[in-house]
């Protein structure tokens, strides 16, 4: 399950029967799909949001058994991936999730192998696409990689119907072309609420509760290995292909919507179906209710096209507009050279009139249908060419927003290592930090400014290894915990032993996947639920024969400050590792409010620590601001006349870490700061003493004014 929220809810729904309303968001929609598709397996590696599907499924535990329907979480995507090789020799459906481009190239080696021998059991890859929409990762797309690979990629209209319609569809045009398929679901699409009329689960014929009696007959034509990958490759083309299309126009798997503008019309993905809807509703060519003027082929499946289906919207029509996000421009190509070949002379817009890459937000969309229309001599009143959509937002607001990066959560274990780093970097100068995906990389940003790289999920240390031996200090690398199981252990640490290196590695440890909302990884005090323990990085490396290795509090800055230099200095030649131990805030806060509820309500003591700043004494250097950037950390104005600088303040989102005071001792800053205990159910001595103290202070508070 995830620590972030609870999913009991949603698992009742999973139980919902034939014509029930299933109600929730896009990818809630997706894991009952499965269970009426009558899917045997289900494996995954967190990425938000699609990391929903396994963690819904996983506290579904009993329901799944009741099925004999197997769910695995994942160490990585490549494990993920691998699963679906029982769908190559066995006629179950599995269904493997994972986020973007990022986990598709984890999972690339499996895929490759998996695509080549194909598949007689329906496989499902959920890809949570997220191109654009302020992604984590980098901005690539999932289109090339089932182009590559021969494989067929959905990518349905967000709209919950049409998504469940997708999935079960994906199952059997895998099966009926012997295809791994990609169902491709963005962001917003994961997230989007709606409802559709629910079918009775199916449980699997082949499951975990019915084993079966013998294994498969061996075939080597199963085997993605030579001679047979010729005749595979060959396979792809002339056999699966042909049956997926014959499949894909069969079923109406893409969509045609008849508008009264016969002489133009719109190709489109699936999953840019809605925000163009509501452009062409804004500039009046559509209605509210989903009627466009304008002739519309939605492509649910863009990846294979049916050349005689697009042949077919586009041969009395003059001008088309292919809308196709980012770059390069698969679609529009094999559109082009459709039409080219057959003969049909309509005039294809596409990139010439929309941007060449990026994310076809809103106004890009509007900007290039008014390009468009204008070519294509068509009026729009409602609409102002060229019309930029986010600077009317700004005059809106009156003043432009300030700009907000991401950053680390208040109280964040791992935001004292890099107050660490940045003191010692005062004594040591700056050394070469090789920074890793997951929360940390927050410190690239300010006030830490920390990190010359990062090249993938837990491969930091890899990335420092042609680095460090042009050095003259050692080089220090961070990963997550969650990265350390996911690649780290072998393609960093291993390596790095195999290689006698020596650089410097720093593992945060904070107890769960952090960035993808708190699940369990193998570290976990408690791995899955309550009976499965979690395995420790430490023995783990000690048992590979780490010899330089410490644990260190993450609070406790001098501490991690005397460890870094120690590490920097130690004539100790090979891999020295830090853990730096502190339990993700989020998840920590989630536990502490529930223990603290329970305590409360049976009249237990409870204390709640929290810090502030001495006004009197804050000088208004704002040294601590600059080390520590803590979201409860600001300034406010100073109460001392003679004074200009504002002083330093905390907020009430303190959550009484402590990290300020840290680096104020670490760093020999002003002692300004001090704590304070809020005591719920104390006792009847704690309470005298207050009275007494209260009235101390309220009698020298009158003397002092007489």
């Amino acid at each position: 399950m995830s620590a972030e929220r609870s999913f009991a809810k949603e698992v009742e729904q999973l139980r919902l029967g034939d014509g029930e309303t299933f109600r929730g968001e896009g990818i809630l929609a997706v894991t009952k799909a499965l269970l009426q598709s009558g899917v045997s397996y289900v494996g995954g590696y967190q990425g938000a949001p699609v990391s929903h599907l396994i963690d819904v499924l996983v506290d579904a535990e009993d329901m799944m058994a009741e099925m004999g329907v197997h769910v695995e979480t994942c160490t990585n995507e490549a494990s993920a991936a691998a699963m679906l090789g029982a769908s190559v020799n066995y006629p179950i459906r599995g269904a493997v999730t994972w986020k973007s481009i990022v986990g598709t190239n984890v999972a690339s080696d499996g895929l490759s192998n998996l695509a080549s021998p194909g598949v007689i059991g329906g496989a499902l890859i959920v890809v949570g696409e997220d191109y654009g929409e302020g992604a984590s990762v980098i901005q690539e797309r999932t289109h090339a990689v089932a182009m590559k690979s021969s494989m067929w990629l959905l990518d349905p209209r967000p709209d919950l119907p049409a998504i469940v319609d997708m999935v079960e569809h994906g199952f059997a045009l895998s099966e009926a072309s012997n295809t791994p398929v990609f169902l491709e679901l963005r962001i917003r699409a994961c997230h989007v609420q709606g409802e559709f009329l629910a079918k009775d689960n199916v449980k699997p014929a082949v499951n975990a509760r019915d084993g079966l009696t013998d294994p498969a007959k061996f075939d080597y034509a199963h085997l993605p290995h030579p001679p047979v990958t010729y005749t595979q490759e060959i396979a792809k083309v002339t056999e699966r292909l042909p049956k997926a299309q014959d499949y894909i126009v069969k079923h109406g798997l893409n969509e045609v919507f008849e508008g009264e503008r016969a002489d133009i019309g719109i190709i489109v993905q699936g999953g840019l179906y809605n925000v163009l809807m509501r452009r062409l509703a804004v500039m009046g060519q559509a209605d509210a209710f989903g009627n466009s003027k304008v002739p519309m082929l939605v492509l649910n499946v863009t990846h294979p096209l049916v050349p005689d289906q697009i042949i077919e919207f586009c041969k009395d029509k003059k001008s088309v507009l292919m809308l196709e996000e980012g770059n390069p421009e698969f679609i529009e190509h094999q559109i082009n050279s459709a039409l080219r070949k057959s003969g049909v002379d309509t005039q294809l817009y596409g990139k010439d009139v929309m941007p060449p890459a990026g994310e076809y937000s809103a106004e890009a969309l509007q900007q290039g249908l008014t390009t468009f229309f204008e070519a294509v001599g068509i009026d729009h009143p409602s609409a102002t060419p060229k019309a930029d959509l986010r600077q009317a937002g700004l005059d809106a607001l009156g003043a432009p927003l300030p700009p907000r990066p991401p950053g680390f959560c208040t109280g964040c274990p791992e935001r004292p290592v890099y107050a660490a780093i940045k003191v010692l970097e005062e004594e040591v100068g700056k050394v070469h930090i090789s920074a890793d995906i997951g929360c940390h990389s927050f410190a690239t940003f300010e006030p830490f400014s920390l990190g010359n790289s990062i090249l993938g999920f837990g491969m930091s240390l890899a990335s420092a290894a042609a680095v460090a031996p042009f050095q003259k200090k050692r080089s220090i690398s961070i990963m997550g915990d969650g990265g350390f199981w996911h690649n780290g252990l072998t393609s960093g640490v291993i390596s790095s032993l195999l290689n006698q290196g020596d650089s410097i590695l720093i593992i945060m440890q904070n107890g769960y996947t952090s960035a993808t909302g708190q699940q369990f990884i193998p570290s976990s005090a408690k791995a899955r639920g309550d009976h499965v323990p979690g395995m420790t990085i430490g023995e783990t490396l000690s048992a590979l024969g780490v010899s330089w290795l410490r644990t260190v509090y993450t609070y406790g800055v001098s501490n991690m400050v005397d460890t870094l230099r120690d590490a920097l200095t130690t004539p100790h030649q090979g891999l020295k590792v830090i853990i730096a131990d502190g339990e993700c805030q989020l998840a920590k806060q989630r536990r502490v409010r529930q223990e603290r509820a329970v305590s409360l309500k049976k009249g237990e003591r409870v204390v709640l620590p929290r810090f502030d700043v001495d006004a009197d004494i804050c000088t208004g250097d704002h040294a601590c601001i600059r080390l520590s950037g803590c979201p409860s950390l600001t300034i406010a104005p100073n109460p001392d006349p003679l004074k200009a600088d504002p002083i330093a303040s905390i907020t009430d989102t303190c959550v009484g870490c402590g990290l300020c005071g840290a680096v104020v001792h670490a760093d020999g800053l002003c002692p300004s700061f001090y704590m304070t205990e809020t005591v719920m159910n104390a006792g009847g001595g704690e309470r005298f003493m207050s009275t007494l103290r209260q009235g101390v202070i309220a009698m020298m508070a009158g003397a002092a004014h007489d």
